[in-house]
């Protein structure tokens, strides 16, 4: 089951905006090994904490990647009421993720 939900460009705006709680956004490519090994860590997390996790692929958007200085792969940012309010760049644990929603709600 994928319960992470793809944007691009053009969708971006229109979800981030509309959230009002803490969510998950994720900056990937297909070719990068790390994205792959988080992708299945933030699908569980997506479904057993409860909360939204976006993903962008940064290849086919490179207008965000760049909008976020994106420069390498995998990326996690955190947005509460559509807002930045946290990053963490590289592979990251399902430890390491659930610490820091704790930490953040």
């Amino acid at each position: 089951m994928n319960s992470l939900i793809n944007l691009n460009d053009t969708t971006f705006s229109e979800y981030l905006n509309r959230e009002e709680e803490l969510v998950i956004l994720n900056f990937v490519t297909e070719w990068c090994g790390p994205c792959k090994m988080l992708l299945p860590i933030l699908e569980t997390i997506s479904t057993e904490e409860k909360i939204k996790v976006f993903k962008v692929n940064v290849d086919e958007n490179p207008n965000l990647a760049y909008e976020f200085g994106i420069t390498s792969v995998p990326v996690t940012i955190f947005f509460d009421e559509g807002n930045k309010i946290c990053q963490l760049n590289g592979m990251r644990s399902k430890e390491e993720l659930r610490e820091k929603l704790r930490e953040l709600r």
